[in-house]
Order: structure tokens, then sequence, then C-alpha cells
């Protein structure tokens, strides 16, 4: 099989209105069994697994990589120096290596967005004008959150749009116009950002002793991520700061939670409650497994997040996070970076996936 035929089927499976199970698992199938052929360190692991195309039946038995082996081995299907583009993590390793998602194209990762996008965050409407609290593209090309962004407000903003972070960080002068001007007008305004961009823009408005009231429509999407870079806030503190600050309820402060080691995002319906519940779209499946075993945990018990996602097509479409969470009805509790048992499984799970990888 080629790579357009697999482009074909995961654009046809993405646009496909509530597809089966059984559609999944056979392209889940089909997209492992291309990965097993062209990508050389995920054939080794899965083959010491005992997992290969004769061998798995079901999407849940494909093994899960790591994510921190993207920081030590290049798990592409096609060379890295033809990739269209390379999405880097903002992490590091010891040895200053950062993991990397190779693209041969672009294509599915954007169906995939956009799909996705439009139903869990624009909830029905075709556009809405928005601020961005991120840098742009030409400023961080190897970002995933900047590509991601790039295609939200190109493709559901508004002309009158702005991205609102420069070489100098946030410009309060365009966020506060664009604040003032939608209370003025009655127009519904989006705020899109990393959680420690909200936070730094928060304080600047705190600062300028600013309050606004968002008309009707308003929402606000938090894409995680204080990493050391603002004040960390518990959620609960987090979202009453939103709410307080730009006159939107927790119920339109809506969560995205995605990562370089994927091609898609989940989201939640607002956060009205924490931990919100957050699920992805169809073309993905989550599971809260004991990392040691990859064994799904018992619903409502704590586990580590590993995630099948089909639009990851060109690396692996199976990754064992370091996030702890809980199964719950209708999605997962997102509940932090693991610790204690889970944290040690991880380890050895990456251990073991590097020693298969690079044998022989």
């Amino acid at each position: 099989m080629t790579r357009d035929d697999i482009v074909d089927d995961l654009l046809n499976f993405i646009a496909a209105d509530d597809p089966s199970e059984d559609a999944f698992n056979a392209l889940a199938l089909k997209v492992h069994d291309f990965q097993f052929q062209h990508n050389a360190p995920y054939a080794k692991f899965a083959r010491s697994r005992g997992k290969t195309p004769r061998t798995v039946k079901h999407w849940s038995d494909i093994p899960p990589v790591p994510i921190n082996a993207f920081k030590t081995l290049d798990l592409t299907c096609c060379r890295p120096e033809d990739a269209v583009a390379v999405f880097m993590t903002s992490g590091t390793t010891q040895a200053g290596r950062r993991g990397k998602s190779y693209h041969a194209g672009l294509d599915v990762y954007d169906a995939s967005m956009r799909r996705n996008f439009a139903q869990r965050f624009m909830r029905g409407d075709t556009g809405i004008k928005m601020g961005i609290l991120f840098p742009t593209t030409r400023m961080m090309p190897n970002s995933s959150l900047a590509h991601y962004l790039d295609l939200a407000i190109t493709g559901f903003g508004t002309p009158d749009s702005d991205w609102l972070i420069g070489a100098d960080g946030i410009d309060l002068a365009r966020l506060i116009h664009a604040l003032e001007q939608a209370e003025a007008t009655g127009q519904s305004y989006a705020l899109l950002g990393a959680s420690f961009s909200l936070v730094h823009a928060m304080d600047a408005l705190q600062a300028e002793g600013r309050r606004f009231h968002l008309p009707p429509g308003s929402r606000i999407l938090d894409t995680g991520g204080f990493k050391g870079q603002s004040r960390e806030l518990e959620l609960d503190a987090f979202y009453d700061a939103l709410s307080e600050t730009f006159g939107v309820a927790r119920d339109d402060c809506i969560g995205m939670y995605g990562m370089t080691e994927l091609s898609s995002q989940f989201y939640d319906d607002g956060n009205a409650i924490c931990p919100s519940v957050k699920s992805g779209p169809h073309w993905v499946r989550s599971r809260v497994v004991n990392p040691l075993t990859g064994m799904a945990v018992p619903k409502g018990e704590t586990g580590v997040l590993a995630h099948t996602d089909l639009a990851h097509y060109n690396i692996v479409t199976t990754i064992l996070t370091e996030d702890a969470a809980i199964e719950v009805d209708d999605g997962f509790q997102l509940l932090g970076r693991v610790s204690g048992a889970e944290a040690v499984g991880c380890s050895l799970a990456v251990d073991a996936f590097l020693k298969a990888a690079e044998a022989g």
C-alpha cells in the first residue's frame, strides 16, 4: 500500500459521520501495517513484542510508543529530509534533544484539526473574531501549536481577527482595544492561547485595573502548558480568573489537550467543574493503562493515558503519554503529570522501547 492510499482513506474517514467501530479497527490495522513496513525503529519494537501485522487483530493490540522515545529516535515513515513539516517539543532531554514529529504531508493533520475544532470549539458557528495569544508560525516554525492556531484563525476567524503576541511579548494595547471593541459592538469574541499566555495577559490587565464583560457567544480556548513560563494556578483558580477578567462563563472556557507526538487534539465542553472530561474525535481512541503491562486499568482508577490517533499516520499511531488520568463516561479526566509508580513505569517503558528499537 502507498502513502497516497493511506491518506485518501484517512481523509474519507475523518470526513465521515459516525463511522462504525469495525471501520475504525480496519483502518487502524491498515495504518499499523504501513508503519510496520516503513518505520524501522517502530517495526523492531513491535516485532520484539510479537505485534506484527499477522498477530495484531485489534487496534488495542498495537504497542504504544513512549513519548520520550521521540527525543532519541527518528520515528517516521518518510525520510526525515523529505518531511514537509517537523514539529518539535518544547522540552529537552539532558542531551539537549527535542522530540520531533516528521510529517510527510499536512493534509491529514489539517483535516483532523479543522473537523474537530469546528465541532468542539466553534459549536456550529462558521466564524468568530479571534485574538491569538501565541507566537506566529513565522516566529515558531517548528511549533505544532503555532500551526494549529494558524489553522484556527485562517479557517474560522473573521477578517478582523489578530495575533496579539509579537517579538516583545503581548501587545497589551491591541488586546485592550479588541476587548473594548467587542464590548462596544456586542460582537462575540474568542481569545485563544496557551495557559501561560493567558496568565500573562490577566496579570497585565490586572496591573492596568482592567476587567471586561465580553458579549454572549464569546469563548476562551486554553491550550494548556504552564511549563514554568508563568506563575502556575490551580485549575479552579485559573478558570475563575479567566471568567472574572473577561466576563466569560466557565462553561465557555474550553480546554484543549494536545501534544507534538499526536496529530489530533482533545477538548472538553467547558470548565464549570474541574477536572473536566476531555475526549477526542472519532478517528482517535484513548485508554488509561498500567505503563508496565500496557493493560487497561479499571474504570475510575488512575493510570497513564495511551492514545491511538489514526491521523498520525507517518509516525506511529499509538503512544504512551506521561499524563495521569481516570477513565470516566464519555472520556477521561486529566490529572497532570505522572508520579510515583506510574512515573517509574513510564521510564521503564522508555528503556524497553529503546533497547528493542536500537537492537540489531
